[in-house]
């Protein structure tokens, strides 16, 4: 089963931004990333580790920043 990657044009700023508090300032792994998200969002993958890394990716991106760089990494 191969997981469906998550579409950058479905994270809004404010998606970004709260990610980006999840993962920078907050210390959260990717699977807690993806949980908290899941949980706020109504995802059904919920703290699937490819997900969370998916979600700091469209993150960082949106904002500008490198997803493999400090603060992110």
């Amino acid at each position: 089963m191969t997981p469906n990657p998550v579409d950058p044009a479905t994270i809004t700023p404010e998606m970004a931004d709260r990610i980006r508090t999840w993962r920078c300032d907050e210390d959260y792994t990717w699977r807690a990333v993806a949980q908290a998200a899941s949980d706020l969002w109504g995802s059904e993958r919920g703290s699937n580790q490819l997900f969370g890394r998916d979600l700091c990716v469209a993150a960082a991106r949106l904002l500008g920043e490198d997803p493999d760089r400090e603060p992110w990494n």
